[in-house]
């Protein structure tokens, strides 16, 4: 099952964070304090892969302590919604319900560790419909009154067929629920002949009737699916377990193998103890040992025999081969975990060595540049890091857990910003397997390409954390861009890599034009029907007025100016006649319009896409109109216009940013349906439209 949303009920600062939408690879972004944390926290205690039970004095409210320990089972602290994928299938076979009301599940767990399964697309039916009894009572009476019978059955034809019209006659007109279908049931089976003839041809059509009208009984007076054990039992074991990890697990370079031993035994650690002790654990059963088989293995004769007893030469040589043994292990551990770790992490050729010494067991680390062995605890941060989340990630993702929901909190921190970057490249690498949520101030980590991604935490006017996917607006007592401020790095920084990094740019207007060419990208590529040599990126300019700047810093080291695309609307096309007279003046040909691509004028970015495809998807956004957009909508006439038209007509209020909105949901929507979805004509529009960025 893939997690589709999910939101903290009832979690320390959190009383409700709303809905949080959640992605193959979900980033919140939050300034410190905003409660980021206590959103992955509640999320990974709903199905933990080890070592996430609910612990009254650190996950409690605070505010409402009292009362939640008193009746831990009335409150809830994690809800989350699920794609049940393939599950369904085998949950509407159980119940019988339609596979598309399983195809989402909602499950709750609460405080005092109990579990509650909802679908919310399963509306239960509790009456019929009148009109269709009445039409079986009327076709199985006309049935029986054109049915050839036997001649001593002249009466009962006649008796059975005004039964059935008048048992239709008296329903009256309130629905009919299962009291009054039970009476029907009765009423239709009054009808029947205790001892029908064997050869009767009407007997049986009216048995037919009652027995459908015995299966709607059935139907309407079934438990519902979520309370059913059996289907409890099929969600719970498809539900995917959820791995934690935060900096607090991370390795030190020297492991004292007797307190290891306790700690791991410890019920009572801290949070930060935990942590590390998890970890370790991790490695140990990594290296295929327990701690105190290491320690043992070290122990020597003499140290468990009276002091001054010299021990015998069977027991030195029974020394020599546990030390031996040993070593021989740690050895293919650090080489397996050297070959493993290789494939993972680009940013140097590492090499590992375990070692044990007596109590002391210690984490070596080598590299081409480095040649000489040095305690990982005095190699970076980052390192460490991500060889330990490698560890505990490559241990609790295996076997049960191989589609494990990964949970990181703030991950690399002490990365350099390349290093980061690499991270976020593998973190969609990853996501091919594993669902990512991960917390973060760094705009190293945000992807610039997938903005829909990012989710903005900050702290609500009356204290409690509140997530978002509008990254503009200000909320709460983030007054500032504060939270938004690492996604507005993460445009700057694509910008300036399209500098320093041999990216080609093309200026867009807007967020909703880089939205729809970055899906326009991913599809033509994934299709082979452009192969550029250097990466498209779309800065946007921010509005037509300052298009000539954004253009004139992007003119790059080559002195090349950028292609610049502009829409066809009054203000785009002003702004191209003053590009073109002035900084473009040498290579008009750079400046490229949306009405350059499309068989009408006056058209804007959204023109790019079939009509009828956005007004779906802005359908959606907009559930109270009383006429769809998609029915009004008319190709060959610019969509925006139209859009704007269809809301005054239908008094329906678009939000400020409905374009950028929209722009997300259909970039979404193509990369899901992919190109086979779109017509020749569209494709081949986009394809004309791509070649041209590279005059």
């Amino acid at each position: 099952m893939k997690l589709t949303r999910f939101r903290a009920t009832n979690f320390r600062s959190i009383e409700d964070s709303g809905w949080i939408d959640a992605d193959d690879v979900t980033a919140l972004i939050g300034v410190n304090e905003s409660g980021k944390t206590n959103l992955l926290l509640p999320l990974w205690k709903l199905n933990p892969a080890r070592d996430g039970e609910i612990q009254p004095t650190s996950d409690f409210p605070k505010t409402k302590f009292g009362e939640i320990r008193d009746n831990r089972s009335e409150y809830s602290f994690i809800e989350a919604e699920f794609d049940t994928g393939p599950t369904a299938a085998a949950i509407a076979e159980t119940t019988g319900i339609p596979i598309q009301a399983a195809q989402v599940v909602r499950v709750t767990r609460f405080y005092d560790g109990g579990y509650r399964i909802e679908f919310p697309k399963y509306e239960r039916e509790e009456t019929i419909g009148k009109e269709e009894l009445i039409e079986e009572l009327n076709r199985c009476a006309a049935t029986v009154e054109s049915g050839e019978t036997l001649k001593k059955e002249n009466d009962l034809q006649k008796t059975m067929s005004s039964g059935l019209r008048e048992i239709a006659d008296r329903l009256g007109e309130e629905a009919i629920g299962i009291k009054k279908l039970g009476a029907i049931q009765e009423a239709v089976n009054e009808l029947v002949p205790a001892e029908p003839a064997k050869t009767s041809v009407i007997v049986p059509v009216v048995q037919q009737l009652r027995d459908r009208i015995t299966s709607k009984i059935e139907r309407i007076s079934a438990p519902s699916p979520e309370e059913r054990k059996d289907v409890f039992n099929i969600v719970m074991e498809a539900l995917p377990s959820f791995v934690y990890y935060s900096n607090y697990g991370n390795l030190d370079s020297e492991i004292y193998l007797p307190h290891v031993v306790q700690n791991l035994e410890r019920e009572d650690l801290g949070t930060k103890e935990a942590a590390k002790a998890r970890t370790l654990r991790v490695l140990f059963r990594f290296v295929r040992l327990e701690a105190q088989e290491i320690l043992d293995l070290g122990l020597e004769s003499a140290d468990m025999t009276d002091q001054g007893t010299r021990p015998t030469e069977e027991q030195i040589d029974e020394d020599a081969e546990k030390k031996r043994e040993r070593s021989i292990l740690l050895q293919s551990a650090s080489a397996q975990l050297t070959t493993k770790f290789r494939d993972w992490w680009k940013q140097g050729d590492y090499r590992f060595r375990f070692e044990a010494d007596g109590n002391h067991f210690r984490i070596w680390v080598a590299d081409d540049r480095r040649p000489t062995e040095v305690e990982l605890e005095n190699r970076s941060s980052g390192l460490q890091w991500f060889l330990s989340f490698y560890l505990v990630f490559l241990v609790e993702s295996q076997g049960e857990h191989r589609k494990a929901i990964l949970l990181l909190d703030e991950p690399g921190m002490g990365l350099h910003p390349y290093a980061q970057r690499d991270l976020s490249a593998f973190f969609e690498n990853l996501s091919k397997t594993n669902q990512i949520i991960y917390t973060s101030h760094s705009p190293f980590l945000v992807d610039a390409d997938r903005l829909d991604r990012a989710r903005k935490v900050y702290v609500a006017n009356d204290g409690t954390t509140k997530a978002t996917p509008d990254l503009r607006r200000s909320e709460g007592k983030d007054e500032q861009t504060g939270a938004a401020y690492a996604v507005y790095s993460a445009l700057n920084l694509r910008v300036a890599e399209s500098l320093l990094l041999g990216c080609q740019p093309v200026v867009v207007e807007g967020a909703s034009d880089q939205h729809y060419l970055s899906a326009i990208k991913a599809l033509l590529i994934s299709e082979g029907r452009i192969t550029p040599a250097r990466e498209l990126v779309f800065p946007p300019s921010g509005g037509t007025r300052t298009t000539r700047i954004v253009a004139s810093i992007l003119t790059g080291r080559d002195e090349k100016l950028p292609v610049v695309l502009l829409d066809a609307d009054k203000p785009g096309k002003q702004t191209a006649t003053n590009l073109k007279r002035e900084l473009y003046d040498q290579a008009p040909e750079r400046v490229l319009s949306v009405a350059d691509f499309v068989e009408f004028d006056a058209a804007e970015i959204e023109d790019l896409f079939p009509p009828e495809f956005l007004a779906d998807e802005l359908d959606r956004m907009e559930r109270h109109a009383e006429t769809r957009l998609a029915d009004r909508i008319q190709p060959g006439i610019p969509f925006v216009p139209q859009v704007k038209q269809w809301a005054e007509v239908e008094s329906v209020i678009l939000d400020k940013h409905w374009k950028v909105q929209l722009a997300i949901k259909a970039k979404q929507r193509a990369l899901t349906v992919g190109i086979q979805k779109f017509d020749d004509a569209t494709v081949e529009r986009w394809v004309k439209l791509f070649n041209a960025f590279h005059v």
